[in-house]
């Protein structure tokens, strides 16, 4: 369970974090105080992030200082994020078909089924009904079980699983490793379950794909099932939940145009996703294989780069402070949100139609749903890298 420190100040909803002006690169420090460079203006951090000579694979190197005090997916050297090279490439091309723009389009009707069904659902409740609870969480979690050909006994291991595997540090490390041995177990028993018997579900599309591809150890299909479990409804679910506090609570003059305007939902839900950032923890850590020169300045070989998105998505150079908080502005540039070059995440599309479909119709539906609750009283999900309100009350 999510523990709240009751003798701490409440953090600040994330569409409200501060980002300082990005700058060319410069010597920084890891959460431990170890050295690293922070690369913050757009141009730069998309170099970082496309550039081959800046990896992940030597992060976790056996001489390459521990990046995480407990153990957790996101720093499993086996996870597809962390490969490189001809390993990733490999990985990557198991699910690339999957997750195409023309894949999600034929998903787009089932989807916007659930999405009505969790509409009905949430018609009947008393109020102040949680939507978070009723909303925010199911709908991602429907969809990539449909995905994954996962029935309902799954759903509370799943959000078990992703409070650990996406840890903050804030869990006993022995508890953590628990959890993760039994998640992994998971994963292979639903692969070797695939491979006895295929269906038309991700992972059995999964199966056949890295057997065709050869090669793929074991340990890396395993990490990349637990990633699609957890990461497939987890980011999500979060972007939902902050989505809501911030539109509920700040800016309500858009509601009504939101459920009018399906086209209008899609440039919202692509500003929502560019301004707002799914935790606290903004930097994408790579290593420097050799020295490089990004915006003007050499990064030495052997240094941790931390790109930051963040600021990246607030380079005034790029992205004009005039528009930055139009919701309704087609976004000047691709966002840095999900990444950019080899390890662009493949769900972003997903996540994309998710996010449109679920906030153009429950604005829809519900012209006049509020907070029930001022967002000063907001409890948050803490204890995962990522953060959003563990309970969000709201009447219509």
């Amino acid at each position: 369970m999510t523990t709240i420190d009751p003798t701490r100040p409440a953090p600040e909803p994330m569409h409200r974090l501060f980002f300082e002006e990005p700058g060319p690169p410069r010597p920084a420090e890891l959460p431990d105080g170890g050295p690293a460079w922070l690369v913050s203006r757009y141009e730069d951090v998309r170099q970082v992030l496309s550039d081959p000579r800046f990896g992940r694979a030597r992060l976790y190197a056996p001489d390459a200082p521990a990046l995480s005090g407990v153990p957790d997916l996101v720093n499993n050297p086996d996870l597809m994020f962390n490969q490189d090279g001809l390993d990733h490439l490999r990985l990557r091309r198991t699910l690339r078909r999957a997750f195409t723009p023309r894949a999600v389009a034929r998903w787009r009707p089932w989807i916007g089924a659930m999405v009505e069904e969790l509409l009905d659902r949430l018609e009947t409740r008393p109020q102040p009904a949680d939507i978070v609870d009723e909303f925010a969480l199911p709908l991602p979690v429907a969809v990539v079980s449909r995905l994954m050909g996962l029935d309902e006994s799954a759903w509370d291991r799943m959000r078990h699983w992703s409070e650990h595997a996406f840890s903050d540090g804030t869990h006993e490390g022995e508890q953590v490793a628990s959890v993760l041995k039994e998640f992994s177990a998971f994963g292979a028993d639903l692969l070797a379950e695939r491979r006895r018997t295929r269906g038309e579900d991700l992972i059995s599309s999964l199966v056949a794909a890295a057997d065709e591809e050869g090669g793929v150890p074991e340990a890396q299909l395993v990490s990349l099932v637990c990633g699609l479990v957890v990461g497939g409804h987890d980011s999500t679910m979060t972007m939902l939940g902050n989505s809501l506090l911030y539109l509920l609570g700040e800016r309500r003059e858009v509601w009504s145009r939101l459920g009018a305007d399906e086209e209008a939902a899609g440039r919202l839900v692509d500003r929502l996703v560019h301004l707002v950032p799914l935790g606290d923890d903004r930097g994408s850590t790579r290593h420097a294989d050799e020295d490089v020169e990004v915006g003007g300045v050499t990064i030495p070989a052997g240094a941790i780069v931390l790109a930051d998105c963040g600021m990246a998505n607030r380079d005034p150079e790029v992205f004009p402070p005039t528009t930055l908080h139009d919701l309704f502005a087609p976004l000047e540039a691709p966002t840095l949100s999900f990444g950019a070059g080899p390890h662009y995440c493949l769900g972003a599309w997903l996540a994309r139609t998710e996010l449109q479909l679920a906030l153009h119709r429950l604005a829809a539906r519900f012209p006049d749903l509020r907070l029930a609750a001022p967002m000063d009283t907001v409890v948050w999900r803490t204890g995962t890298t990522s953060r959003s309100p563990q309970w969000l009350g709201v009447r219509w």
